[in-house]
């Protein structure tokens, strides 16, 4: 078999629309942080509790439907899907700017949960389709980095915004370009390789070839009933509700902690709100790297998120009166939370036949967007209540350490090793 890829044209054709797809998609749903710290709910008359349950109701949605939208992708088309999905939530987020009412904000931030549901499962499918075991990492990361190189421009840019325009026309002016992406999206994505021109087709067949070995390999499994039973899948989904718990406790209201700490402007807390993104990317590179150079996947997920929740305690232990060593801490957990993304998604094609992964991958997502329903929601509701986000990074190290556990126990490889002793599925 001729082994030699053409990844030099499969990464510069796919990677970019993944990678600002997904750019989008975080942008519009993760500048509602900003304008919580930047007075939505003094003019929309919100209080602190329903500020938190807003700020998480874009999961609940989110959470509902990963499933369907898994699976439509992974059985019809995932260019269909996207090219639907971006122009209703580029809509849904211009919206969020006219709104007048606390009704109008609670249906638009759920129906943006809703449409953006399926993105992140769809395009690991994608990514499934396009590239082998050994460059899976890589290319789940540059899907992923989508989020941390977000927020990292997010930050500052919504901070000038908002300081020269008002929260109202950031969401109109961060919306927008979505709606004009999904038309770039349908021109230029394809589902499969053998429907472009701008692979030979030696290429497209070698492509075919490694793909059909490395399934050889995994256990069958009959259908997704099978998979959503499968122990692994079960440890990975609890693994991942207590991880975005984490994360997503931090992506939402870092904003906030920092401008309720320092007393600083919307210019600087943007500023320092994009600093832990950008170690993140360096972070989720790096380990991705080392990831597929080593085929080891849980030997950079665990490590990573023991380092993040180490340091919420010790943000913990600091208080207030010790903001930049706290800011510190925060900087590092937030690089430690992201870095482990590519890896971790790496492990369910491996163990688990196409015909299933998707599902699996959505359903383990899915518990992700309820994990970030409550850390959202709870770390909202804790600042609000104890007036200082000590008690948020005790939750948050707490389902850190929580997550650690689960990824020791998970043992990828036991299925496949008992795959030669089970009957081959139709």
């Amino acid at each position: 078999m001729n082994t030699k890829l053409p990844a030099p044209s499969r990464w510069w054709h796919i990677m970019p629309i993944v990678f600002i797809t997904y750019s989008l998609a975080y942008l519009d749903r993760a500048n509602y942080s900003f304008a919580a710290a930047a007075g939505i709910n003094q003019d929309l008359g919100i209080t602190k509790g329903m500020s938190s349950l807003l700020g998480s109701l874009f999961f609940l949605g989110y959470f509902f439907f990963q499933i369907p939208g898994a699976i439509y992708a992974e059985k019809r088309s995932v260019r269909k899907l996207i090219f639907l999905c971006v122009l209703l939530w580029g809509a849904c987020a211009a919206l969020t700017g006219l709104v007048s009412n606390i009704p109008m904000l609670i249906i638009i931030r759920f129906t943006l949960g809703v449409v953006e549901a399926a993105v992140m499962p769809a395009m690991l499918i994608y990514i499934s389709n396009w590239f082998t075991k050994s460059e899976r990492s890589r290319a789940n990361t540059f899907l992923i980095l989508g989020n941390p190189v977000t927020v990292l421009w997010m930050s500052v840019l919504s901070g000038y915004l908002i300081q020269a325009l008002g929260w109202r026309e950031m969401f109109i002016l961060e919306g927008l370009p979505a709606v004009l992406w999904a038309f770039y999206w349908w021109k230029t994505a394809r589902d499969k390789p053998q429907q472009v021109n701008w692979l030979t087709q030696q290429e497209k067949d070698d492509l075919s070839e490694i793909m059909a070995d490395e399934q050889k390999n995994i256990k069958p499994v009959r259908n997704y009933a099978e998979a959503f039973k499968s122990k692994n899948v079960i440890l990975l989904c609890a693994q991942y509700f207590c991880w975005s718990i984490g994360v997503y406790g931090f992506v939402l209201w870092l904003p906030s902690i920092i401008r309720g700490a320092s007393n600083m402007g919307m210019v600087q807390t943007g500023w320092l709100s994009s600093v832990p993104y950008l170690a993140a990317t360096i972070a989720m590179i790096t380990v991705s790297w080392l990831s597929d150079c080593m085929q080891n996947r849980k030997l950079f997920v665990w490590p990573m998120l023991l380092i993040g929740a180490i340091c919420f305690l010790g943000s913990f232990l600091l208080g207030t009166d010790n903001f930049w060593l706290s800011y510190t801490l925060l900087v590092i957990a937030g690089a430690s939370m992201y870095a482990p993304y590519g890896p971790f998604f790496a492990i369910i094609p491996e163990m688990l036949p196409k015909n299933v992964a998707g599902g699996a991958m959505a359903l383990i997502n899915s518990m992700g967007a309820l994990g970030s329903f409550i850390g959202s929601w709870v770390v909202g509701y804790l600042n609000g209540a104890t007036g200082g986000p000590g008690a948020s990074y005790i939750f948050m190290g707490s389902a850190l350490f929580v997550s650690v556990i689960l990824t020791l126990i998970v043992k990828p490889n036991a299925d496949e090793q008992s795959a030669h002793s089970l009957p081959q599925a139709a």
